[in-house]
């Protein structure tokens, strides 16, 4: 198995690119081709010990920057590591590919270089978040802000079968996200997905609202992009300002300070159960190829867990099962 990595894509590029990279092949059974500029790649592997021959490294002169427009980044630098990794997936010898570049540049470039499955009109971007039982699986948390109903209700058949053959989870529970649990309840293109939803999803819970998502009721959530990327990134900033918040209040007070000395095991589980991290990346599903994404601010830890979950995807042969699914 052969995994493409965007050694330039994120905000810590290409520094903590490699060294995930380095820590996967490690520990994985993965052979990886870093896809960048030659010479600060193989600079920065130059620090580290690694079987040199399960790590290939492919020029690509152009870097798609985070800020840059998606189409026109993708028309433009046909020469970028992000659309040099993802034509590489045509080729057979190579599985999968993971970027923790421009989501944009990422999802364009999918969707114009692979094509799309059969079936599947439009990608969506995939997301596992922790809950209260263990985890849920959001979908489309920023791919497709404008969906259509059918749009949706593709999305929910490929999270369905995600669910079901990377995740473990037979027959998992469905809900859309909406401003209400009444069917009665949302915008006109809300009452139509549920109606649709009911009638295509043996395993359809209903609405569920934005304070029910990591509570675990349902064990995949589908929105439409827009609403999905703000939900993520609230959430995302909710935890970090808690985060900080808890640390600055405790250092004011020595007992407080002392507590959580004593539940620093604890409060250090609590920290790694919702550390994006842990997850990876957010897989790209719908595009003929798979295709894993990062967040920007990816740490090592990080590109070594979204090499491993594409890895999974592979092993899982995810599209051809997603594939027949779909199509029937």
């Amino acid at each position: 198995m052969r995994i493409v990595i965007d050694a330039m894509g994120g905000d810590f590029a290409p520094e903590a690119i490699v060294a995930g990279t380095i820590e996967a092949v490690k520990e994985l059974d993965v052979n990886v081709t870093l896809v960048g500029i030659e010479d600060k790649v193989k600079a920065e592997l130059g620090k580290y010990q690694y079987p040199h021959s399960r790590v290939e490294v492919l020029h690509a002169p152009e870097v798609v920057e985070m800020h840059e427009h998606a189409a026109v980044s993708v028309r433009k630098k046909r020469n970028s590591s992000i659309s040099i990794g993802i034509n590489l997936l045509k080729d057979p010898a190579y599985n999968a590919f993971v970027s923790a570049g421009n989501t944009g540049a990422v999802v364009a470039a999918s969707t114009v270089f692979l094509g799309m499955l059969p079936g599947v009109d439009r990608p969506g971007i995939g997301l596992v978040i922790p809950t209260l039982n263990k985890f849920s699986f959001m979908i489309d948390v920023g791919a497709n802000t404008e969906p259509k109903p059918e749009h949706l209700l593709q999305y929910s058949l490929m999270a369905r079968v995600y669910l079901r053959e990377v995740l473990g989870v037979e027959n998992p529970r469905v809900g859309l996200l909406n401003i209400g649990a009444e069917e009665s309840k949302g915008t006109d293109f809300s009452k139509e997905m549920h109606r649709i939803l009911s009638e295509r999803l043996s395993n359809f819970i209903g609405n569920i609202e934005a304070n029910e998502i990591f509570s675990g009721k349902c064990d995949c959530i589908i929105c439409d992009g827009f609403i999905g990327n703000i939900a993520i990134k609230v959430s995302e900033g909710l935890m970090e300002s808690a985060g900080a918040l808890i640390k600055r209040e405790v250092k004011k007070d020595p007992i407080a300070l002392f507590g959580a000395l004593i539940m620093k095991k604890r409060l250090e589980d609590i920290k790694k159960y919702a550390d994006y991290s842990e997850y990876g990346g957010a897989p790209l599903l719908g595009v003929n190829g798979i295709v894993m994404i990062s967040h920007g601010r990816s740490s090592p830890k990080a590109i070594k867990n979204a090499i491993k979950a594409a890895k999974r995807e592979v092993e899982h042969n995810l599209l051809s099962v997603m594939a027949g699914e779909i199509t029937k």
